[in-house]
């Protein structure tokens, strides 16, 4: 079981070797990534986009390009199509996005004709390593879905158990965020958050233990739970923090991330193939995890 960001590496080393394909990869960050990857022996890679650019990038900042294929295409919609065309192909396992906007990146992994359109609700599964907290923790959804309603959290939750079984957590601990831990018909969050803890229970939903609602400290705080008197499996030892919308993911992610000081990994999940997306604000080690986690996260 991965309980630190930096066993995400061995842990794809040892695993089988998947090929990575980057959309419009002449970005130096990026670059910096993909290469230290690929010298670890985590991925074999293929980058497309502006071969001179790209090139003139490692050569600059000494980046190997030993046994990594370029793929030369200067049209950013194109190359984010001929990337996704290498996994529809088989010759790649996943996708990573590189100088381009989300949007084009996932039009391209959603055209149809990719055939890359998976059965579930596409979200976002961030995992962070924070000092204080003894294992990895997972926060979901905080860049894909706004305001997801209860059909969507159902799917975000099963998107993120199948991340953490990848990394060998087999049974995760689920915890609905809401601002209270009591049932309250005015706060949908935790109407839904009761309405999953009852669906996991009956056998609904499983892979994983959803207990909620639950504020963030009694997620996270043995202490806290307890000095409230909630007495969960869940509470002080949660893996997964669902959050009720995009906003409360977005922000406590760059608390934990500038608060707190916590690496991070990052994909899109839910389609036939795992996105690798880092925000250009994060560190080359975070990238590295990112591509790491893609890699096992390949079904």
């Amino acid at each position: 079981m991965v309980t630190k960001l930096e066993e995400l590496i061995q842990k794809a080393k040892d695993g089988k070797k998947r090929t990575l394909s980057v959309a419009v990869a002449q970005d130096k960050p990026v670059l910096e990534a993909v290469t230290e990857a690929v010298k670890l022996g985590i991925v074999d890679a293929i980058l497309v986009g502006d071969e001179e650019k790209i090139k003139e990038i490692c050569e600059k900042e000494n980046y190997s390009l030993d046994n990594i294929k370029i793929v030369n295409e200067k049209d950013i919609i194109k190359a984010a199509a001929k990337a996704v065309e290498f996994v529809s192909k088989g010759q790649a396992d996943f996708i990573m996005k590189g100088m381009l906007g989300t949007a084009p990146l996932l039009k391209a992994v959603l055209n149809k004709e990719a055939n890359l359109r998976g059965n579930s609700l596409l979200s976002h599964v961030m995992i962070y390593g924070v000092k204080t907290y003894p294992k990895l923790i997972f926060l979901t959804d905080g860049g894909m879905v706004p305001y997801p309603e209860l059909k969507d959290k159902i799917e975000i939750i099963n998107n993120a158990a199948k991340v953490a079984h990848a990394l060998g957590i087999d049974n995760p601990k689920v915890a609905p965020l809401c601002a209270v831990e009591v049932v309250n018909p005015s706060m949908q969050a935790t109407v839904d958050a009761a309405a999953l803890s009852q669906m996991n229970k009956r056998g609904q939903m499983k892979g994983c233990i959803i207990e909620g609602p639950l504020a963030l400290d009694n997620a996270i705080s043995k202490e806290a739970a307890e000095h409230k008197g909630i007495h969960s499996p869940v509470a002080g030892e949660a893996d997964i923090l669902l959050v009720p919308n995009i906003e409360a993911g977005n922000l406590l992610g760059k608390s934990l991330t500038y608060f707190a000081g916590a690496e991070n990994a990052g994909i899109i999940v839910g389609a036939k193939c795992p996105v690798v997306l880092v925000s250009r604000a994060d560190s080359a080690k975070s990238k590295l995890y990112s591509i790491a986690l893609g890699a096992l996260a390949v079904k």
